[in-house]
């Protein structure tokens, strides 16, 4: 059997009639990479938020790079943040929900709240279903709120926490802790589906779009050649998207946007897509990045997650300037740097007001920074992108929110460093085998990895200028080649 591990924010919530685990604090895990000697180990996360950059999300997030499983996954605090998504799976369970209703006679009039703790419940009736809401949302704790609008349904899936149950309650989730300790872990499954029709979503009014309005026409022309119907889809479109096949996403992607639920549709959906969910979470963070270098040695400038607490420490480690960043930025925004002790003071106390965790990094500057963008495990093209003039960053964000970007060189990838390729490879392996852009920074003393995107730039002109319309071609090949591995599945 695993060994398991209880997270908590403070001692005090483990109270001394729960059962004899180990608990330790989600300060101390996210502090240490070897705060828990196992790479077997499983986590169960009881911390009293998963707020998207809260202590709770980040030890769900980093359990991955580090090696554990977890409990809940950041995918699973995900899907619970937005009615949108977990709406789409509950959506399934409509004829077990009336089943179990039939069961208690309830009146219509009222509202009922179910808790669930490791997928069990205080009802009889109602554990087929508690178990199944458990099986789809993998959260120790769970409250689910049924309204009745004709007949009954799921109207809110929610995590709860110790501090909310009252004597019942934690009697109830001793049992179902005990019971949960006593199996072998468990993941649920997901359904295959696949046709051939390609839904690309982009934005028209996005000002740093991945790609631009002629790379577009590009992948339109390139599906029709190989028999693929293309189709530019916008935000608007969301309820259509069950019409299509698969799902290719040109526009910039965020945990709490659109762009993921979009993706998580998809996914549920049986679509072939890119870029999948998984891949959003793990590259929109730049502390899950870190983690994961870290833990394969991988070079990076040197880095410091900071929180509030040692905030002051990395002084004393990392010379002036140093890089502050906030975990989910991109295209250069959220990136500060601070000159001296009073900027960095100021900076800090800045970001932390966005999220929990923020990183430190050495600063290296150099005349460009590498792009090589990798698709299933290949490149398909690399890039130099030259610093934006009289700045220290490829692209300028000035306070009118004009974007001011540098100029770019696109190289054969078997011209390119090699140290340079493989390391890109090695880290998109990590990741999936998805559409990845991976930044670097080569140096008199090495190669240093400085982030991975999940929807790298793709624009006419410029990543395409060796391979022109191949490029286009390869990349939609290889949605064609995963959407017959699904239909053949």
């Amino acid at each position: 059997m695993p060994n398991h591990v209880v997270l908590v924010e403070n001692l005090k919530d483990w109270r001394p009639d729960f059962p004899c685990v180990q608990v330790i604090t989600a300060k101390a895990y996210l502090s240490s990479q070897d705060c828990l000697k196992s790479r077997e180990t499983c986590v169960i996360n009881l911390c009293r938020s998963y707020r998207y950059l809260s202590t709770g999300y980040y030890c769900s997030l980093l359990a991955e790079p580090r090696r554990y499983k977890v409990i809940p996954s950041v995918k699973t605090i995900t899907n619970l943040s937005s009615k949108a998504i977990y709406s789409l799976n509950v959506e399934d369970l409509d004829a077990l929900v009336q089943k179990s209703f039939k069961k208690q006679q309830r009146g219509p009039e009222q509202n009922f709240e179910l808790a669930i703790f490791f997928g069990r419940c205080e009802d009889p009736d109602m554990q087929d279903l508690a178990r199944q809401i458990f099986d789809m949302f993998r959260c120790p704790l769970l409250k689910v709120e049924f309204r009745f609008q004709g007949k009954w349904h799921i109207s809110t899936v929610k995590p709860t926490y110790l501090g909310t149950l009252d004597e019942f309650q934690k009697r109830l989730f001793i049992e179902a802790l005990n019971s949960y300790l006593s199996k072998p872990w468990r993941t649920p499954r997901t359904k295959n589906t696949a046709r051939y029709d390609l839904a690309i979503l982009h934005n028209r009014r996005e000002k740093m779009p991945p790609s631009n309005s002629a790379a577009l026409q590009k992948f339109v022309k390139a599906g029709k050649k190989q028999g693929v119907d293309v189709e530019l889809i916008e935000r608007k479109d969301y309820g259509r998207l069950a019409e299509y096949d698969a799902l290719f996403i040109r526009e910039t992607t965020a945990i709490d946007h659109y762009t993921y639920r979009f993706a998580k549709k998809a996914q549920i959906e049986g679509m072939t897509v890119v870029d999948d969910p998984d891949s959003i979470v793990k590259c929109t963070n730049k502390v899950y990045l870190d983690e994961l270098l870290t833990t394969h040695h991988i070079n990076r400038p040197k880095t410091k997650v900071l929180q509030k607490a040692n905030v002051e420490s990395v002084q004393d480690e990392i010379d002036y300037p140093i890089v502050l960043k906030i975990p989910d930025g991109s295209f250069s925004r959220g990136v500060f740097k601070a000159n001296n002790a009073r900027e960095y003071k100021d900076i800090t106390e800045r970001l932390f007001k966005e999220s929990d965790l923020i990183l430190a990094q050495e600063f290296l500057y150099t005349q460009f920074d590498w792009r090589i963008g990798i698709f299933n495990h290949e490149p398909l093209y690399a890039c130099q992108y030259f610093m934006s003039r009289a700045h220290w960053q490829v692209v300028k964000h000035e306070s009118s929110g004009r974007a001011v970007e540098g100029g770019s060189k696109t190289w054969r990838v078997t011209d390119t460093p090699s140290e340079v390729v493989n390391t890109a490879i090695a880290l998109a392996r990590l990741i999936g085998d998805g559409l990845y852009g991976v930044d670097l920074k080569q140096t008199d003393t090495g190669v240093f990895v400085i982030e991975i995107n999940d929807n790298p730039s793709i624009d006419a002109g410029i990543e395409d200028q060796l391979l022109g319309d191949e490029l286009y071609a390869r990349i939609i090949s290889e949605l064609v080649r995963r959407i017959e591995t699904r239909r053949s599945a």
